[in-house]
């Protein structure tokens, strides 16, 4: 609360907010305050665009041939500007639609207005009359005004008038040359502060320099600085002693401040807390270390550190630019400093008006059409071209300048190739020389660049180092006049003075030139822009374009952010996440979520919230008992003895987990069932039992509460499992070691309340007497089911909804889901704000639509399915959106993908609730069940609103639930009374999916597999259908997922081979050592990539299962249970799509390389498995579906059960739902009374008596249901052709869409 007073005593007004800044400011400057590029004629002049102003022709137009148009306002004094208003030209059916604006302080080097960091584009008028008013969101203060007109009137022209709204403001400036500071000193020795306040406005000529430093003698310092272009703040609070080490913090923000513009900055510290806020942009941190106040000595300084040397600063050069309105606890600096009060000392030359002198620089914005050609006179001396230049792109022609006249011209080339300067002469063969100079220039900072021709020698100097020289061959027929080409060259057939005299390459230059000097004459820019516009193409003068996409950096988890001129792109290499921006983790959620994928048991890695902010972390999946279990250690799993303790001095043991506290609470709330097994074996120690009922030992659950109960055991009872069981050694006691007896006795039990999972601390307080000891042993957390994937709610009235709070997805957002519907269309959730909103529907029965607006036009995605959806059976839906991308997908139909612009919106501003299953804005609202709603790793517990909310229940009727256990992707169809698996795109086949389709290859054996359109490739059938409703609109590049598992002792071996034609593919491979490896060639220009996940062998006769992923650039590949690799393929053209697949042995000359091609001559001898490749089972097709026009079998191919070991960890299901056998028993110890030995057998026979009894019913119903087939017509109904409502709906049961099943819908 302090902070936030603080907060608001020492913020400055930024804006009009806290008082009137309002006033006209246009109507009473004079003519000569107005400016543009054209004119049409003296009666459109720019001094006649003041607002409601009839005078001329009312109003100002441009010249119409004017390309770029602006106009421009000198307000004669640095102002605070708050609004303006936009106005056509009076009489005429010329106006302004759409501009934009930008501002400067001395009319040279000009800075757009922005939001978000995004040009603004300002809407304008509709007409020549009517006022359109905008007002600042953030207002500005400059001296000059550009109104950059981008759409004029459709039926006419450009046409303006204008009023700009603001107020004047106190501004003290001062300005520092690089060896001049201020100095504040205290009226003390030193100063103590637990709180700091620093305010100012800076613009800097260089990228590095100290703009405040202070520090005190026992160590404490802050220092603020730039640090290229970067303000870099330093803070330490400690004793600079050694065992402070590592108490220093240091903190970054913003990028490319040296622009020449002017920059805020606000600095709050209260004790540990700080708030560093650049140009709107704020962070928060806390300082290390254990003090909390700033002790200064004797002053602080500003503008630079007078002493160089001293200790404690992170000095490079002082500060070279203009400071203004300074503050220091509200204490005006520069103030102080022009009235020569005593506390201000002045070092070197200090001056309190900021100078205006500012270099021209031109922003060449295309890298294909943007050029500037400048003649120069070469002669006896040479040519010399010295420049500046500022880029992020690697690859670009920076300069090109014909030497020698035709037939045989000689040029000078200087290239940037992958950020190094390449010079090369370019001619005859004999004058043909190259060299390359400089460390990378794409660092985004200014470089200095010179090169000159000098006789038989070519100098070329980067950043004022040595120069590289390149010897040339003497130059016959030299020019004595030549034009330098910056930038890229004209188009062809462009009327231009300089046409035929520069071959247009492939890529220009594209990033910020200045200081241009040919033969030590400086070039006039804007002379060239006035005089000559057929000397330049696509620049933009007085202004440098550069952005930087990394800063605030959109890579979440990690991920390293790279950029060039217009885009940024995310490397998420070992972050184990993947996606545009690193979003999306690559693990599944939970061992459970590993069970249905068929991965194996053992050491996995698993992401509990997914793209949330948990990291991944590894757990042991175990099956055990019928279920698959979630197992966590500690460290201290082992018995412990314990001898020597007393309630008041207890033995005590705290444990620590393999996994964070974090991970832990979010396994034990995602978990139906978790249970931790504690024993504690006693000889005369006690556990509770005292006569006052104190407890002699206690545990700490996970939020540290102390807890008296042991397994087996309500909570909050001070008891054991032997008194509920009614079997204590002592009935007088509720626990076995309470009796206090000298033999050893045993309590065992299990706690399984999960709000105290899991134990964290034990105590132990009875062990001090004679003859007392204690052994116990905590055993770990163990964990089953998954308590979200079939959270579920049905909505049977259109006017119910839920509500949640407002959806947080400014930046980034993932939504999942699963619907069941038999309604044709209906909303499944949406949230708005004020102009925003996301929305996602069943907009028809074979339709998903995915709308959001980040307020500048609606972006739509859909998907189409060539099935109706509203099938009453569950389908996925998966929606993410980021700053880069918007996807949307619907089981495994096609993604569909837009891609974000470059210069658009990318805050997603919502300010209302989330609504899901309907929206009090539409009476369409969802009828039918969603379940296993998750947004940004967040689950929503659907089932228990559902039970609060009208027009709902919770749940969702119908047989496919968490006890349906459809394995290895398999998914679950529901029919009348029962359900089955369909495992139709799964690699596996049986009752749940369960049996590895497995096949023996001897060396000539192969098998082809022909990828055709999506729908056919993702059916395990003939081709021959045709594939109908295909929409591959905004499908992504192409992007692989495989799995099989293997067998063999044979090396070298090939296993899969994936061809796009033109002898592009890929292969993974056994090399001669026994190691895998997976090869990519994406082009025949370049070798392949190959990578090597394990250099252990594989042939070892063992079964091995290889899990790949390649989602564009990005790689991902694990074996068996080992820890999944990330790879990266090197830069390149995208991927083609797949056409062909082969397993074992290759045929022809595809493959020319000579590893690949030597293993794919020698094939594969051993068992192939399981083998999946995107929705695709080529060996299930191959040994179901012999006669398909897709699958090609060369050689001896026999059906194997070499993979059947694989899938033993997976679980049957029970079909029928009136068999509830399995569950009736669940829980039930065995009788252990020899007794019931008798009635068992009796038993035994009216079992028997009954199982024939069923035997001949069932054979009763079977011929029924035959005659019954024999009068209908056949109908397909083969598991193997059955849709996956869980993951894909391509081939729908069709006995689900005959009428009797209409009239029968589950939730209603």
């Amino acid at each position: 609360m302090l902070l936030v007073v603080l907060i608001s005593v020492f913020t400055p007004a930024l804006g009009a907010s806290n008082y009137y800044c309002e006033e006209p400011l246009v109507a009473t400057l004079p003519t000569d305050s107005f400016h543009s590029s054209s004119k049409s004629s003296d009666s459109h002049a720019p001094h006649f665009a003041k607002l409601n102003s009839k005078d001329g022709s009312g109003g100002w137009a441009p010249d119409s041939e004017d390309r770029q148009p602006w106009l421009q306002l000198d307000l004669k004094d640095r102002l605070e500007v708050t609004a303006l208003d936009t106005q056509g030209r009076w009489g005429s059916s010329d106006w302004v639609s759409s501009y934009h604006l930008q501002y400067s302080d001395s009319g040279r080097n000009w800075r757009s207005y922005r939001q978000d960091e995004v040009p603004w584009t300002f809407p304008g008028n509709t007409d020549a009359h009517t006022v359109v008013h905008h007002k600042l969101l953030h207002s500005i203060r400059t001296r000059f005004l550009r109104v950059l007109p981008l759409e004029g009137s459709p039926n006419g022209g450009i046409g303006l008038r204008l009023e700009i709204y603001g107020c004047t403001y106190k501004s003290d400036v001062a300005d520092f040359d690089g060896r001049s500071a201020l100095l504040y000193r205290f009226n003390q020795k030193s100063t103590s502060t637990v709180k700091n306040v620093i305010t100012l406005r800076f613009r800097s000529r260089q990228a590095e320099g100290v703009l405040v430093h202070g520090e005190g003698q026992r160590g404490d310092y802050i220092t603020l600085e730039l640090q290229r272009g970067r303000l870099a703040l330093h803070l330490n609070l400690d004793d600079a002693k050694p065992q402070s080490r590592g108490t220093h913090t240091s903190v970054m923000s913003g990028s490319l401040l040296d622009d020449h513009l002017w920059h805020s900055v606000h600095i709050e510290r209260f004790n540990k807390q700080v708030n560093f806020t650049v140009d709107r942009d704020t962070q928060h941190f806390h300082t290390q270390g254990k003090e909390d106040s700033l002790e200064v000595d004797y002053e602080l300084s500003f503008g630079g550190i007078p002493l160089p040397g001293k200790p404690g600063t992170f000095l490079r050069e002082n500060f070279h630019g203009c400071l203004e309105n300074l503050y220091y606890n509200g204490v005006n600096v520069i103030d102080m400093a022009k009235r020569r009060k005593p506390q201000i000392y002045m070092v070197g030359n200090v001056t309190f008006s900021c100078s205006e002198s500012q270099p021209v620089a031109v922003t060449f914005s295309s890298p294909t059409d943007s050029f500037m050609a400048l003649p120069a006179d070469v002669g006896g001396a040479g040519i010399t071209v010295r420049l500046h230049l500022r880029t992020w792109n690697r690859d670009g022609q920076l300069l090109l300048a014909p030497l020698t006249a035709p037939p045989d011209p000689t040029f000078l080339l200087l290239q940037l190739n992958g950020g190094l300067l390449h010079l090369s002469l370019r001619g005859p063969a004999q004058r043909t020389a190259q060299t390359t100079a400089g460390q990378s220039l794409c660092d985004g900072q200014w470089h200095s660049v010179e090169v000159e021709v000098k006789g038989q020698q070519v100098h070329l100097t980067v950043d004022y180092q040595n120069p590289v020289v390149m010897e040339i061959a003497h130059l016959t027929n030299s020019l004595q006049r030549t034009t330098v080409f910056l930038g890229g060259c004209p188009a062809a057939g462009a009327k231009a003075d300089v046409e035929g005299l520069c071959e247009k390459t492939r890529q220009g230059y594209q990033g910020c030139l200045r200081f241009v000097v040919i033969n030590n004459q400086a070039v006039d820019l804007a002379r060239i822009q006035q005089d000559k516009p057929t000397a330049f193409s696509q620049l933009s003068f007085d202004v440098c374009g550069i952005r930087d996409r990394c800063v605030p950096s959109f890579c979440e988890h990690g991920g390293v952010c790279y950029q060039s001129w217009d885009h940024f792109h995310c490397n998420c290499s070992g972050t184990g996440y993947t996606g545009a921006t690193c979003h999306n983790s690559i693990y599944e959620r939970s061992c459970e979520a590993y069970r249905k994928t068929g991965s194996p048991s053992g050491m996995l890695t698993i992401d509990p919230d997914g793209s949330g902010p948990l990291e991944n972390t590894q757990v042991v999946c175990n099956v055990a008992e019928g279920k698959i279990w979630t197992v966590v250690g500690h460290d201290h799993l082992e018995p412990v003895s314990v001898r020597g303790s007393t309630p008041r001095s207890p033995y005590v043991l705290i444990f620590n987990y393999s996994i964070s506290p974090y991970h832990l609470r979010s396994l034990v709330s995602s978990s139906h069932y978790c249970q931790q097994e504690v024993t504690y074996r006693c000889r005369k120690s006690r556990l509770f039992d005292t006569w006052d009922g104190t407890p002699l030992s206690w545990w700490l659950d996970r939020d540290g509460v102390k807890r008296t109960y042991w397994g087996g055991i309500l909570p909050g009872v001070q008891q054991c499992s032997c008194s509920l069981e009614g079997n204590c050694r002592d009935m007088n006691y509720f626990c076995n070691c309470d009796a206090d007896q000298d033999a050893w006795a045993n309590d065992t039990g299990l706690l399984s309340y999960k709000d105290h999972l899991p134990l964290s601390e034990i105590a132990i307080g009875d062990t001090n007497r004679t003859g007392s000891h204690a052994l116990f042993q905590i055993g770990p957390l163990r964990c089953y089911g998954d308590r979200f994937f079939w959270n579920a709610a049905s909505f049977y009235l259109e006017s119910s909804y839920l509500h949640f709070p407002t959806l947080q997805a400014e930046l980034s957002m993932d939504i999942s889901f699963f619907f069941k519907t038999g309604a044709p269309s209906g909303l499944f959730l949406e949230n708005r704000g004020l102009g925003d909103f996301i929305r996602l529907e069943l907009s028809s029965p074979s339709m998903v639509t995915f709308t959001f607006d980040l307020g500048d036009g609606a972006v739509v995605l859909t998907a189409r399915s060539p099935l109706p959806l509203s099938d009453r059976q569950w389908h996925h839906v998966r929606a993410e959106r980021n700053v880069k991308e918007a996807s949307l997908q619907v089981d495994q139909l096609p993604l569909q993908l837009v891609q974000a612009g470059q210069e658009g919106q990318y805050r997603l501003q919502l300010s209302g609730q989330l609504f899901v299953g309907g929206a009090p804005t539409t009476q369409k609202g969802f009828l039918g069940c969603l379940r296993a709603l998750s947004i940004n790793g967040m689950t929503f517990d659907l089932n228990e609103r559902a039970k609060m909310t009208p027009g709902m229940n919770s749940g969702c009727p119908g047989h496919c639930s968490s006890d349906s256990l459809c394995l290895n992707g398999g998914r679950c169809v529901e029919d009348r009374n029962s359900y089955m698996c369909d495992c139709t795109q799964t690699a596996f086949d049986g009752p749940s999916c369960r049996t590895a389709i497995s096949a023996s290859f001897e060396r000539g054996t192969s098998v082809t597999y022909a990828l055709q359109e999506p729908f056919s490739v993702m059916r395990n059938q003939d081709g021959g259908q045709p594939p109908g409703g295909t929409n591959s609109e905004g499908v992504v590049d192409s992007r692989e997922h495989v799995t099989f598992g293997f067998l063999t002792r044979q090396v070298p071996a090939l296993l899969l081979t994936a061809q796009s034609g033109e002898q592009n593919y890929m292969a993974i491979t056994l090399s001669q050592n026994g190691s895998l490896q997976i090869w990519y060639r994406q082009s025949q220009e370049r070798s392949p990539d190959a990578f090597s996940p394990m250099s252990a062998s594989l042939a070892d006769g063992h079964f091995h299962w290889v899990r790949m992923n390649r989602e564009g650039k990005e790689l991902f590949v694990q074996i068996d249970n080992t820890v999944t690799h990330q790879y990266s393929l090197s830069p390149g053209p995208r991927l083609a799509p797949v056409r062909t697949l082969t397993l074992g042995r290759i045929r022809g000359g595809d493959i020319t390389d000579e590893e690949v091609d030597q293993a794919g001559s020698r094939g594969f001898i051993g068992c192939l498995s399981s083998v999946q490749f995107n929705q695709v089972a080529p060996l299930k097709v191959a040994l179901q579906n012999r006669g398909s026009s897709l699958v090609s079998i060369q050689g001896r191919l026999e059906e194997s059960n070499c993979g059947t070991a694989s899938s033993s960890n997976t679980l049957t299901t029970i079909h029928t739902v009136s068999d509830h056998s399995s569950k009736s028993n669940r829980g039930k110890a065995p009788l252990k009374n020899a007794a019931q030995t008798g009635s068992t057998l009796i038993g035994g026979v009216v079992a028997a008596i009954l199982f024939i009894t069923l035997c001949a019913l069932a054979g009763i119903i079977h011929f029924l249901y035959r005659r019954q087939q024999a009068r209908t017509p056949p109908v397909t109904n083969r598991k193997g052709q059955q849709p996956d409502p869980e993951m894909a709906t391509y081939r729908p049961d069709p006995t689900q869409r005959g009428p009797r099943h209409v009239s029968k819908e589950y939730f209603i």
